[in-house]
């Protein structure tokens, strides 16, 4: 039987995932951004390697902070609203509010990614 501590700790798991995944987000976009502004990258290889460091942003949130049962749904939650938040945080800074097929993409992606390694932390902190 669960009590609210329970479900109040799967919800911070979740809420510290997200901002972790968004801190790193964030910190690896303003780098990248001054990779690209002194290097010559063609235009077609940002697209995934932003995919990359998001999908690493999602994995680093779960790892770090998913702990008991249900990691799986905890991680596919950090991996939603990381998304989520991401899209938006992201949209603001470029003023750019459009949707296409590719935020679907990126929530799928990041909610598979947070699926697989939530299940991986909450068995790596059984067994360890």
């Amino acid at each position: 039987m669960r009590n609210e501590t329970s479900y109040g700790n799967g919800f911070f798991q979740i809420i510290k995932g997200v901002g972790l995944a968004l801190a790193l987000a964030l910190l690896w976009a303003v780098i990248f951004a001054n990779v690209l502004r002194f290097s010559s990258l063609p235009d077609k290889v940002v697209y995934p390697i932003n995919q990359t460091w998001k999908v690493l942003a999602v994995c680093i949130g779960a790892l770090v902070f998913v702990r008991g049962e249900k990691g799986f749904l905890k991680g596919a939650a950090i991996g939603l609203l990381f998304s989520a938040l991401s899209y938006l945080a992201f949209a603001a800074l470029g003023g750019d509010f459009s949707l296409s097929w590719l935020i679907i993409v990126e929530l799928a992606l990041s909610a598979l990614a947070g699926v697989i390694c939530g299940a991986i932390a909450v068995n790596l902190k059984k067994s360890g």
